[in-house]
């Protein structure tokens, strides 16, 4: 975030130290060394903090020393305070073929204009010969919630093509799916993520989704600014092997390769929002694509601490944030510039090391505390998403994975938001701790757009952990100084500078807020690592029956 922004919404970092920490509501939290670390992370010599890169050797050696500093034990693999992360990059080339055929009539796709394409498979080049395109409504198979998109139809060898967001996003008063997801409370099915995967489990060659920007909360520029580029862990074996080729179709482009097809999509929209609809195949078209994939194996890595619990070391209470962000590149006047992620999520590591030190300094926990700072949140949760598959403490004895990413800096606040709310009991206790702490807990203003869905706590959730995700862009923080008015231009000012190099440190930052809901994560977190409670999911969430399925081996909870 630029100085410029920011002088007439917050205060000045200096006055910090003089306010006595006993006497504040982030105690124990410091919000100048939250400042200080983040000041580190966003500085030149970090280089934006890419994975795989020089910035990713200093990033993680700095965060080391943190660890050893505070006094905590390595929690990595073989003794030490890393876990290796083997990562694929792989970027689409100009294709030699991209095309529907329909009628004898190829009509081509324009890469970045009709269509958006990338692979997570490591393969030098993807071929498709005429295979047919079948439209499976939202792609959703949610047996709980009485829905199945696909009826049992065969996706082998075929193109599955669905609808962004969940069934009932759009849902008119009396449609037979309006409430059963949610509303537009956006459930994991609504994601696309969710969608490919699908797909691949179901032996799709290929998975488009029609864009379309209120489904999506994003506009097409922002589908298309990855340029072709992907990121996947590594994977061994076809189990889990992802679909082919992966992509979203423009949706005017969509309405019209359906119109060719002799369908009417906006008809379609309406039928996929009914349980009773059936996949529709594309009468006689056939989608082609010759395209050069170009592939490279990399490493990087989690960095993970811990202080092992004096009563119940076999459980655990975790604590996450990414310590990545984009490294350098260009900008839309083509000068190279570092994007530091000062605030993300520069700011969710500051917050955790200061957890970690106020659990230090204080008794032993009776539960294992783990501190974790993930790699490649930004490329796709990649970081947290090898952890979950490769635990270094078993999932189902982790009591809860608290999640932090991008904190407010605009100084002290009334409110702090609830991501997801209504899925866990978490969140009833970080509700409860907010107004002990003179806060009120709000669910995200935005619950359409999915949040829940896109931070380094998913991979937990989607394993069964119960978990708390807190992030100040949520919504608009009600300010002490200038409640909601300030909170807002606070916010604006941080989406100018989100994902960009104005994502930068400045001594006008203001800490005190972000320490604030540090320090909130901290005594919710600590009341559980000082127990032998099991958090709940909530009846409803998708998360829930995981959970329940591993309940023996927490005796029962």
């Amino acid at each position: 975030m630029t100085a410029a922004l920011l002088p007439a919404l917050i205060l000045s970092q200096p006055a910090l130290a003089q306010t006595p920490q006993a006497q504040t509501p982030w105690a124990p939290i410091d919000p100048a060394r939250m400042s200080a670390a983040m000041r580190t992370l966003a500085s030149d010599s970090f280089a934006g903090r890419a994975p795989a890169t020089a910035g990713e050797a200093k990033t993680v050696a700095w965060l080391i020393a943190q660890y050893r500093a505070i006094g905590l034990e390595p929690g990595g693999e073989h003794g030490g305070w890393t876990q290796v992360v083997p990562l694929v990059r792989t970027r689409i080339g100009t294709p030699a073929r991209l095309d529907v055929t329909i009628g004898g009539a190829a009509t081509p796709l324009a890469p970045g204009k009709d269509i958006y394409l990338s692979t997570l498979v490591p393969d030098a080049r993807i071929r498709i010969d005429g295979a047919p395109l079948v439209f499976v409504g939202y792609g959703v198979h949610a047996p709980e919630r009485g829905w199945d998109d696909y009826k049992g139809v065969d996706l082998k060898g075929k193109v599955a093509v669905f609808l962004v967001n969940d069934p009932d996003f759009d849902a008119r008063p009396g449609e037979p799916v309006a409430g059963r997801f949610g509303g537009r409370t956006m459930t994991y099915y609504g994601r696309w993520t969710y969608k490919y995967e699908e797909a691949a489990r179901r032996g799709a060659i290929a998975a488009l989704i029609v864009h379309d920007t209120p489904g999506a909360s994003y506009p097409w520029t922002t589908v298309i600014a990855p340029g072709g580029e992907a990121f996947d862990i590594a994977r061994t074996g076809t189990a889990d092997r992802p679909v082919p080729l992966q992509g979203w179709l423009q949706g005017d482009a969509a309405a019209r390769l359906f119109a060719r097809a002799g369908l009417d999509l906006a008809a379609l929209r309406v039928r996929a929002r009914d349980p009773a609809f059936r996949p529709v195949t594309l009468p006689g078209a056939a989608f082609t694509a010759d395209i050069p994939v170009s592939v490279a194996h990399l490493q990087s890595r989690n960095v993970i601490g811990k202080l092992t619990g004096t009563r119940h070391p076999d459980e655990t209470v975790m604590f996450g944030a990414h310590w990545d962000a984009f490294g350098t590149g260009v900008d839309a006047q083509g000068r190279p510039v570092i994007r530091r992620g000062a605030i993300d999520d520069g700011s969710g590591i500051a917050a955790i090391l200061e957890i970690a030190r106020a659990f230090k300094a204080g008794p032993r926990p009776e539960r294992t505390v783990m501190f974790a700072a993930w790699t490649a949140e930004e490329r796709g949760l990649l970081g947290s998403s090898w952890y979950a598959a490769h635990p270094l403490a078993p999932l189902a004895r982790t009591a809860a994975n608290f999640t932090i990413d991008v904190l407010q800096m605009a100084g002290p606040s009334r409110n702090v938001f609830v991501i997801g709310a209504g899925q866990d009991s978490v969140q009833d206790d970080f509700a409860t701790a907010a107004r002990a702490q003179g806060r009120v807990a709000q669910p995200e203003a935005k619950p359409e757009r999915g949040a829940f869905y896109r931070a380094d706590h998913l991979p937990f959730a989607r394993a069964g952990v119960p978990v708390l995700a807190v992030m100040d862009m949520a919504g608009f923080p009600d300010l002490q100084t200038g409640g909601t008015a300030a909170g807002a231009a606070w916010l604006k000012a941080y989406m100018e500078c989100y994902h960009q190099a104005c994502d930068a440190w400045s001594p006008a930052l203001d800490t005190r807020g972000a320490a604030e809901d540090a320090a909130l994560v901290y005594r919710v977190g600590r009341d559980l690592a000082f127990s032998h409670a099991w958090p709940h999911w909530k009846a409803g969430s998708e998360f829930a029956a995981i959970r329940a399925a591993s309940a023996a081996e927490r005796g029962g909870n």
